[in-house]
């Protein structure tokens, strides 16, 4: 689909949809527990509709409701489970211990870039407690139980082999620890699994560093849970609110355990005016000045925050970014090309970008199948001279299929065909 979007500002009050981060784990912790759990969401993605489908493929029964889903808990698991992830590196990394903690055997495959998408220190623990892989990338088949013991991982390769493990290991046989051998970076997104551990009576104690994880636990059904509203998506609306007329969000939670409610506080460091209660958060335009923001623990947050950098004065530096490149494109490259095809100015280094502030003219952006790059793009053309055109613009269901639909209800002028 390409959408072709004429410059408007945009202004209103919009909802937040829910957290991608928090559906996956919720959703996963209600298959695993007994009896029924219905999960509060008005609105889901792509992402999220792919752990479903994993879930269902275990033996969940997971009823699409009006508000959100209802989950049944998995009662026996089917034998030698079909698990499409789709293009979700969440669903795949989360699903893939719990899948082999439960089943002797699996298959397990994808689309899109996943396949070429890091796993290999994931595969290699695993591989140390008792699962064997029939390839080192998918789509593969896997045999073996996952058994409890002591696991060794990176911290700062991809927080989500972390949260595989912990959401798996309390079902598995035997006790485990896990350590990192490096520092931890997107810390924020291992708080959102212990939080979601903890609702459903899930015991993991931090010790010396690590994690301990006793072992043959049983996860226990809150009955009604509300999923989070998602910080990374709104951030795209709220940096439209800097750039335009006053834009409101609800259903954004200030006391959220998500790292990328870190974007108002790169709202405010740019100079825009910035008011946040329980209620609500709206975002007011003004005179938005270049800074130097460290992404290590937000780096879904860099491409909405390089446009900022490309619609402020002076220089904007977005460091300490190298595992960007390794997301759903990337992201180093794909931003620079994207920001260069609207007329900015951007320095790609190895682990970060500078952007030189300036007026944006238009033009035809390519999202590569990424959508917080269609999504970047479409809120750069507030302070673009012309038009701007998005190919691959239905990247965007992956995480926010109803995008253009907001965007357009507040006063956008998105035409998607």
């Amino acid at each position: 689909m390409i959408a072709r979007i004429a410059p408007a500002q945009l202004g209103g009050t919009v909802a937040a949809i829910a957290s991608k981060s928090d559906a996956h784990r919720l959703l996963i912790l209600a298959a695993l527990s007994r009896g029924e759990t219905k999960l509060l969401m008005e609105k889901r993605s792509e992402d999220i509709d792919a752990t479903i489908c994993c879930l269902r493929a275990l033996g969940a029964t997971i009823e699409i409701l009006p508000d959100g889903v209802a989950v049944r808990g998995i009662e026996r698991v089917n034998e030698n489970p079909r698990l499409d992830c789709g293009e979700s590196g969440s669903t795949f990394r989360f699903m893939l211990p719990v899948a082999c903690a439960l089943c002797e055997q699996a298959r397990f495959t994808g689309s899109g870039r996943l396949p070429e998408r890091p796993i290999g220190e994931l595969m290699r623990v695993m591989q140390a407690h008792g699962v064997a892989f029939s390839a080192e990338r998918l789509p593969f088949a896997t045999t073996g139980k996952l058994a409890g013991g002591d696991f060794a991982l990176p911290g700062n390769v991809s927080s989500q082999y972390l949260t595989g493990l912990l959401l798996a290991l309390p079902f598995a046989k035997g006790d485990s620890t896990i350590s990192l051998t490096t520092r931890l970076e997107s810390a924020a997104y291992v708080d959102i699994t212990l939080y979601a551990l903890q609702r459903f009576g899930i015991q993991v104690r931090l010790e010396n560093g690590g994690y301990t994880v006793p072992g043959g636990q049983a996860s226990l059904s809150p009955g009604e849970l509300r999923v989070d509203g998602d910080w990374s998506n709104a951030a795209f609306f709220l940096a439209a609110g800097a750039l335009g007329n006053p834009i409101t969000m609800t259903g954004l939670r200030l006391d959220s355990p998500q790292g990328d409610k870190a974007m108002l506080d790169a709202l405010r460091k740019f100079g825009a005016n910035v008011e946040a209660t329980s209620e609500a958060v709206t975002v007011s335009p003004a005179r938005l000045s270049g800074c130097t923001i460290d992404v290590s623990e937000t780096p879904d947050l860099l491409p909405i925050l390089a446009v900022l950098g490309a619609c402020a004065e002076v220089e904007t530096r977005l460091v300490n970014a190298a595992r960007l490149r390794l997301k759903e494109s990337d992201r180093l490259v794909s931003v620079s090309a994207m920001l260069r095809a609207l007329g900015g100015t951007v320095q790609e280094l190895p682990d970060a970008l500078v952007i030189t502030g300036g007026r944006l003219v238009g033009g035809t952006v390519d999202s590569v199948r990424d959508h917080r790059i269609a999504m970047s793009a479409a809120i750069a053309s507030i302070r673009c001279a012309e038009e701007v055109t998005i190919l691959d613009a239905d990247a965007a269901s992956k995480s926010y299929p109803a995008f253009y639909h907001d965007f357009n209800r507040l006063g956008g002028h998105a035409d998607v065909v």
